[in-house]
């Protein structure tokens, strides 16, 4: 009955500043804007072709009751009016509920919100308490130099151990505040529990979990270092969930929070992950941006979204959560948007991440937390026990048990980049699917094809499988040469790089099409370098290769050829 309620009163409330906002002229939404950095409005909901353009130039916060909730910036105030189209001021949410807590101790009952000082606080302590499970990183820092905090939690949290990453991060639009108190208590319930709680035990021995409670720093403690006016973009006014690498659009230009995060992911490879926002109550699993296109593992991300779902019903009844099919939803079912992180991570990145929203309201009473972890806490639980499932295997060279790179691919079901790879340090790769037979395919420069029929996977259950493959004769010696040489030219699907004995350590290779638009980045250890050119159309590409530790850089030519795919 709770959430039936505040879902009432909201929709009071909206109705209620609508009526209030139809004499707002054009310059006090600029007002507004300048003086809080942003302001949301509501435009009635347009057909689909209208509704992509303006998620391709605006921030949309959500789609519901036939409306479309908008929030402009500075930036983007000027082309939202040049629409036309008439629109309502959102008055901002209530802050009274934004209680702040008195200590670190007292931000430790989970009842109240921290101060960014107490934030801090709290995650080192959370390392100096468990210092055996915990380890506290930083991914970067934001525009006015907060740090973007996480987490790792870990039975041998220092080592870099064989297993499956996965990764929490919430609040990376700084309004929406459920989720950053939400993962700060679970890393402490993983770490509280670690040796009484079987479940987090296995947890925390089988996995690398990472979490970052707090994405959006600026955005969250705009106004200083408690949370009183918080914004949904950064302190630049982007929407860091519109500023991803996007498939198909190389205009993206990631902010620096965004630019940290990529590279921490880059290095990381998560199998599996999960970003937590509020403004709406739903589980929304890819793709984003393509609304006639499905995701090949489509009935496995309903899978883990519906189990997600069902299991906060258990626990709070059928009135949260609920929206869309029972609290599920493909994300361009709801509305596309593009530069996505989900998307990001799914398509380059070979993960598996989904968006969970959390509340409905974007910035949650204080006294309301308690009731958000019993319903999602299990839930939490479940959703990192997914990387746990499906195929977990190793590839292997046939003569001398070194781990191979291999390409894994399901003839017939993989699309879209929904393939996965071994990892070029250990040869370990997982492929999480649903139930069913399987054949895998695996492809690796150097070696022949090697297929695997038959491979079962259970519900809920691990399948573990040792591939050897065998050399194809072509792989040369490693002699590095005072240039970068790339071949074969041209190219069908891996390009050898032999590089420069002055580049040494982590490289990192950002690939260029010939008119300067950058289409890929990684980094990498790897010698030889291969790279994977499948997905490149035909023709002349430019290979940027820079070694992190002393900057020296080189360029060199890549030629694929048109039967390349």
């Amino acid at each position: 009955m709770r959430r039936f309620i505040n879902k009432t009163l909201i929709l009071l409330i909206l109705t209620t500043g609508i009526c209030r906002s139809q004499a707002v002229s054009d310059d006090s939404l600029r007002s507004v804007i300048s003086a809080r950095g942003e302001a949301e409005v509501l435009i009635a909901r347009p057909g689909r072709p209208e509704l992509d353009i303006i998620s391709r130039h605006l921030s949309i916060s959500s789609v519901r009751e036939g409306s479309v909730y908008i929030t402009l910036t500075p930036a983007t105030v000027e082309w939202f009016l040049g629409l036309g189209k008439p629109w309502k001021l959102i008055p901002p949410e209530d802050p009274k509920g934004l209680v702040t807590a008195a200590s670190v101790k007292d931000a430790m009952e989970w009842d109240t919100y921290p101060t960014y000082t107490q934030y801090d606080s709290i995650m080192r302590k959370l390392q100096a308490d468990y210092p055996q499970l915990c380890r506290l990183d930083t991914i970067g820092t934001s525009i006015y130099g907060k740090q973007v905090l996480v987490l790792k939690i870990s039975d041998n949290v220092a080592d870099d151990e064989d297993e499956p990453e996965v990764f929490y991060s919430s609040t990376m639009h700084g309004d929406e505040l459920a989720g950053f108190v939400l993962m700060l208590r679970l890393a402490d319930h993983l770490l509280r529990n670690y040796s009484s709680d079987t479940r987090v035990k296995n947890l925390v021995d089988n996995l690398e979990i990472w979490i970052n409670p707090l994405a959006n720093p600026d955005g969250t403690y705009r106004t200083g270092n408690i949370i009183s006016s918080p914004t949904r973009t950064n302190a630049e006014g982007y929407d860091l969930n519109r500023k991803f690498p996007d498939p198909l659009d190389p205009s993206i230009v990631p902010p620096k929070e965004n630019v940290d995060m990529i590279s921490f992911m880059r290095k990381r490879r998560f199998v599996l992950s999960a970003n937590f926002h509020s403004g709406f109550e739903v589980v929304n699993f890819p793709w984003d941006r393509w609304f006639s296109k499905y995701h090949a593992d489509h009935n496995w991300f309903y899978e883990i979204s519906r189990r997600y779902a069902d299991t906060v019903h258990a626990v709070s009844g059928l009135s949260y959560l609920n929206e869309y099919d029972s609290g599920v939803v493909r994300g361009s079912d709801w509305y596309t948007i593009y530069g996505g992180r989900q998307d990001f991570i799914t398509w380059e990145l070979q993960g598996r991440e989904v968006t969970i929203e959390l509340d409905y309201v974007k910035q949650t009473p204080a006294a309301q937390l308690e009731l958000l972890w019993q319903y999602n806490r299990q839930s939490f639980i479940g959703y990192l026990e997914n990387a746990l499932y499906g195929i977990h295997g190793r590839v292997l060279d046939d003569a001398t048990s070194e781990p191979v790179p291999a390409r894994v691919f399901i003839d017939g079901h993989d699309k879209d980049s929904s393939h996965v790879y071994a990892d070029t340090t250990t040869g370990s790769f997982i492929r999480m699917l649903s139930p069913g037979t399987w054949d895998l395919r695996f492809s690796a420069y150097g070696y022949r094809d090697t297929v695997v029929t038959g491979v079962q996977v259970l519900p809920l259950r691990r399948t573990d499988l040792t591939v050897y493959m065998k050399s194809d004769g072509t792989k040369t010696d490693s002699v590095y040469p005072e240039t970068p040489l790339l071949f074969p030219v041209p190219a069908n699907e891996y390009v050898e790089c032999r590089l420069p004995s002055t580049l040494q350590g982590r490289i990192s290779v950002t690939i260029y099409t010939s008119a300067g638009a950058k289409i890929k980045e990684t980094i990498t250890g790897q010698r030889p370098l291969i790279l994977n050119v499948r997905g490149l159309a035909p023709g002349v590409y430019i290979a940027i290769f820079r070694s992190l530790s002393t900057g020296v850089s080189y360029r060199a030519g890549i030629v694929v050829a048109a039967n390349g795919y």
